[in-house]
């Protein structure tokens, strides 16, 4: 059969649609990842915000949301600030900049999210429970449906001293910032007056956490009675933890062959080590994690490659497989660098020692004895303080690594590049098929 030879103006064509695949590839190989996002320069398109946009902007509260993203912001409009609002907080036992901090979500809520919450209401917790001096959970807000009206924001103090309804929604950078306006400030209950910015932060303790957050009895008492709590604090130095809380309603929905609660001490103690990272993830990292398999505390009494979490976003949430169990992120319970911790959906069942036996939740079954044994190295004698083993290397959290802004950057590029790319894709094969029918 003789080969055919290509008009020399389809090969112009085709060269044309090379060049230009590759121009787009160049550009968007050089295209500069997605920017922290500036809170003042969102607000500043709002004029009827321009006073809380300066009140924030001269509070030391905008310098800490430089790090942070899946943030809420409750904004307050002019009309709607009291004249003073350093009086009005002072005249409430409070700073400024913690009622600032109160009015900072660490968590993303689209109006989508507030008309999706249950009738209990949401808690949530705030920029001001990581300064160390909310007791309790009184550092976070009780969002609740309230009829005609988005939401209303309460503190979830018995007697709330003040509550702000929810306008509307302001603007939005997807999954990074949420802007909605309220009626006006909200101030967080139980402030301890001799407290001060300049008193430094006590150790973390997890259990303590935990028992104060409600819904976690459970997980605090097994914390307890484990005594794997002191290993928690101590390895709160260094890259610190990230902690994963199942609630009660969690360990009340484990099928019933699980036989967790019967375990030895010393492989119950390896399942709380199986909810843990040695490393201080916020849930921004976590939403934008480079590397989705994570080692926990309990890897490190094991061998590399076992007792590992894979973490990703799904749906809008925050996903946790361990092989057996697909769990999600509920909520922020705790969120003070070094130590983050949040509640999921389901207790961790690793798999080396947990399995199904016919791919269903309810099916969940202990493991034989030598796949439930805890690693060996777990009775090892216990190492001095110096001599300790480092723990094994994790995936720093990209708005925490050495590169600091310009590898979270990188990790979070938009996706504008890849929908150029499939377009020149598209434009070869248009310019391809008609070379197929010749």
């Amino acid at each position: 059969m003789r080969r055919q030879i290509l008009p020399v103006s389809r090969l112009v064509h085709l060269a044309a649609a090379v060049a230009l695949l590759a121009t787009a590839v160049a550009a968007a190989a050089s295209k500069p990842g997605a920017v922290a996002v500036n809170v003042t320069g969102v607000l500043s398109a709002f004029p009827d915000l321009a006073d809380f946009t300066r009140l924030l902007a001269s509070s030391p509260v905008l310098a800490e949301l430089a790090g942070r993203s899946s943030l809420t912001l409750l904004a307050v409009p002019n009309g709607n600030l009291p004249q003073s609002p350093s009086a009005f907080a002072a005249a409430s036992g409070a700073d400024l900049a913690d009622v600032l901090r109160y009015h900072v979500l660490l968590e993303y809520l689209a109006p989508a999210d507030l008309r999706r919450l249950p009738a209990s209401g949401k808690l949530v917790t705030t920029l001001f429970q990581t300064t160390g001096r909310a007791p309790a959970d009184l550092g976070a807000v009780n969002v609740t449906t309230a009829g005609a009206s988005l939401a209303v924001v309460r503190s979830p103090a018995p007697f709330a001293g003040s509550n702000a309804t929810v306008l509307g929604a302001i603007t939005a950078v997807p999954y990074n910032l949420s802007v909605l306006a309220v009626t006006g400030l909200i101030v967080p209950s139980g402030f301890d007056l001799a407290a001060s910015e300049s008193r430094p932060p006590a150790a973390v303790n997890i259990t303590r956490v935990l028992a104060d957050a409600r819904a976690f009895n459970v997980a605090a008492s097994m914390l307890e009675a484990s005594g794997v709590a002191d290993e928690f604090e101590a390895d709160e130095r260094g890259a610190g933890i990230t902690v994963f809380a199942p609630t009660d309603d969690a360990f009340a929905g484990l099928p019933a062959g699980d036989r967790l609660q019967s375990l030895p001490a010393d492989r119950k103690a390896v399942v709380l080590r199986f909810h843990v990272l040695h490393s201080y993830y916020p849930l921004g990292s976590l939403e934008s994690i480079v590397n989705p398999v994570q080692p926990t505390l309990a890897t490190e009494f094991s061998n590399a490659g076992r007792f590992t979490l894979n973490i990703t976003r799904s749906n809008g949430s925050v996903a946790i497989d361990t092989g057996v169990v697909q769990a999600t992120i509920t909520r922020t319970v705790f969120d003070q660098n070094p130590v983050a911790v949040f509640a999921v959906s389901k207790v961790l069942l690793p798999k080396e020692m947990f399995t199904r036996t016919d791919g269903g939740d309810s099916s969940i079954v202990a493991a034989t004895a030598a796949a439930s044994s805890p690693p060996p190295a777990a009775t090892a004698p216990q190492a001095s303080e110096s001599a300790r083993t480092p723990p094994t290397k994790l995936s720093s959290p990209p708005a925490l690594r050495g590169g600091g802004q310009e590898d979270y950057d990188k990790a979070s590029a938009p996706a504008p590049s890849r929908v150029a790319g499939w377009w020149c894709i598209a434009l070869v094969y248009l310019l391809l098929l008609p070379l197929r029918l010749v």
